[in-house]
């Protein structure tokens, strides 16, 4: 068995700064309100024209991973993409990276675990990695929300939290043998999937629906969120998932070096801080500035924490997630 790491990362937002302000000039709300609830100030959201989508961003977020990681795409052997909103119902957002990147016809595999989405693959990529199957995976988390949220003050609870962007990752086989992933830690409860979900259209509510000449009102085409329900459990499970990951490698709390969890709301992410006991330079959040970017918000924050010199070799790195489904997992890291 080989061990894994991460040897490269990448991230990508598009250029239209979306603010508090300027949702207020289209939905009855305003900045006090937002920040209140999630932290956010602004997110970035696609542009009609400006190029981009779901698999542009992977791909941009990827060639920067790729590069530094050190490698070119040849020495790609799987593409693992994780999002909730490809480019097409199908087939997913892998395939089309590896076109446009003129790769080899190396495997590509498609997660849908939103939220979660990239500690899952991570825990994908690196069991390739450790059983000598691959040797470097290219990771990609990256969504566009903006074009499928209903931005009216109907659909205000959901639509100021989320944005676009993609984060990417190189997972590499570990030559020294110490150190990089430690342990990946993978949960769901289907039960509660209805809480946080987009139900249409889907083949539940098929083309027939969409294209009649009077819809049904009652045909869910937009996110829906129980706030306060997700809010409550995302709290349970992340402190859980954490301590899971850090007892099955014999570490404690004051062992983590930076805790990164998904930015889903800011306010989960202070009371989990609060809950273990952490100071600021121990956690990262940049969901004030981006929002919640899903299957791309840990990728893209911890770029960010590393390429600002907050991650260093040897550091403790814990990655949390929650998420649809519900969905939510943990992954240690200590790096190299």
């Amino acid at each position: 068995m080989y061990s894994s790491k991460i040897s490269g990362l990448g991230y990508y937002v598009p250029e239209n700064v979306v603010t508090n302000e300027d949702l207020s000039k289209v939905m009855d709300t305003n900045d006090e309100w937002i920040t209140e609830r999630t932290g956010i100030k602004e997110r970035r959201h696609i542009l009609p024209g400006d190029g981009n989508s779901t698999s542009v961003m992977g791909v941009k977020a990827a060639k920067i991973a790729i590069e530094r990681a050190g490698l070119t795409k040849d020495d790609i052997d799987l593409i693992v993409f994780a999002t909730l909103s490809p480019d097409m119902y199908f087939p997913g957002g892998g395939v089309e990276v590896q076109e446009m990147m003129d790769m080899k016809t190396i495997p590509a595999l498609d997660i849908r675990n939103q939220c979660s989405g990239f500690v899952y693959g991570i825990s994908v990529a690196d069991q390739f990695v450790k059983t000598g199957m691959y040797r470097h995976v290219l990771l990609i988390g990256s969504e566009n929300h903006s074009g499928g949220l209903d931005m009216t003050t109907r659909g205000r609870g959901v639509s100021v939290i989320f944005g676009d962007g993609a984060g990417a990752a190189v997972i590499s086989r570990n030559e020294t043998g110490k150190g990089g992933i430690l342990s990946t830690h993978l949960h769901s409860e289907g039960k509660h999937k209805n809480e946080l979900a987009l139900q249409g259209p889907s083949t539940r509510y098929w083309v027939p629906e969409i294209m009649q000449d009077d819809p049904q009102d009652d045909i869910p085409y937009y996110p829906y969120m129980n706030g306060q329900f997700v809010f409550k459990h995302a709290v349970v499970r992340f402190s859980e998932v954490i301590a899971e990951g850090l007892q099955a490698n014999d570490l404690s709390v004051d062992d983590i070096n930076m805790l990164i969890p998904h930015q889903a709301n800011l306010r989960i992410a202070q009371f989990i801080q609060k809950k273990f006991g952490l100071d600021d330079n121990r956690v990262y959040n940049n969901i004030q500035k981006y929002g919640n970017t899903t299957a791309a918000s840990i990728p893209i924050a911890l770029t960010e924490a590393w390429e600002t010199g907050k991650i260093n070799s040897g550091d403790l790195v814990v990655l949390a997630a929650f998420g649809s489904g519900f969905t939510w997992g943990s992954a240690i890291i200590r790096w190299v």
